[in-house]
């Protein structure tokens, strides 16, 4: 069993997977104020509740896209575990080849995401990764990680739209019952994930439009759950997809 950890700019990830199984996924608040003792006291709690003894855990790897706390977390991890921590980045195989202007600048969320993506199912692949930001990966028939799409994610765009008005207050992202809202909150909501998942449907047919085939789409991230459902086309949710990835890249390095 691996402890696998995902620092992202809302939440961190965290969950433990062995093989096929993963004994559990849990979501914490990204703190960048929190120290390092923290953190291993809020990892070990999350064990604790799932009965995980650091002793039962072989090693652990780290993927993030928040420099600031991800050598903070490391040493965290390595506190509770007595063992060492791998970080996704330079000097890490992954197996992932990157046609991009520039590999460098590809979040290491995208890289785990499209590994785990490869090893599962067959190019090509769109991937949405559904968190503070939605990505959506492109991965070509070659097996090639040739770009991706950034939009605001579900929670960004819902802030700067009541920041930015007057008579517009703060709504849960959920789905309103009916597409057409009768109130102010239900409009809200609906422009929100009616609008989102009309979003990823459009730039996956406009991506296939592009490479000339048909493309498998999976989507993952907190919010995937509650957008995918609302979508037009087929749209395979993995929330261990991230899990996933961490585990073959650790694999790949051991």
């Amino acid at each position: 069993m691996i402890l696998v950890i995902d620092i992202g700019n809302t939440n961190i990830v965290v969950g433990c997977i062995e093989g096929e199984h993963t004994y559990f996924i849990e979501r914490m608040a990204t703190d960048k104020h929190r120290t390092e003792l923290e953190y291993a006291i809020t990892l070990k709690n999350v064990l604790e509740l799932y009965g995980i003894s650091p002793d039962d855990i072989c090693g652990g790897i780290i993927s993030s896209v928040v420099p600031p706390l991800t050598m903070c977390i490391r040493r965290a991890a390595e506190k509770l575990l007595h063992k060492k921590v791998k970080v996704v980045g330079p000097g890490l195989k992954n197996g992932l080849r990157i046609k991009t202007d520039n590999p460098a600048q590809l979040g290491s969320d995208q890289v785990v995401n499209a590994v785990a993506a490869l090893a599962q199912f067959k190019p090509p692949l769109i991937i949405v990764d559904m968190g503070t930001a939605t990505t959506v990966s492109v991965i070509n028939h070659e097996s090639a990680y040739i770009g991706c799409l950034i939009m605001p994610g579900l929670g960004i765009a819902t802030e700067s739209l009541v920041s930015h008005t007057a008579q517009l207050t703060q709504i849960s992202l959920e789905a309103p019952k009916k597409l057409i809202g009768s109130n102010t909150i239900d409009c809200m909501k609906s422009g929100a994930v009616f609008g989102h998942a009309a979003a990823i449907d459009g730039v996956a047919a406009r991506i296939e439009e592009e490479l000339g085939s048909e493309c498998t789409v999976v989507a993952t991230g907190g919010l995937a759950g509650l957008v995918v459902p609302l979508c037009k086309r087929k749209i395979i949710v993995e929330d261990d997809l991230l899990l996933k990835g961490l585990q073959i890249i650790y694999h790949k390095n051991i």
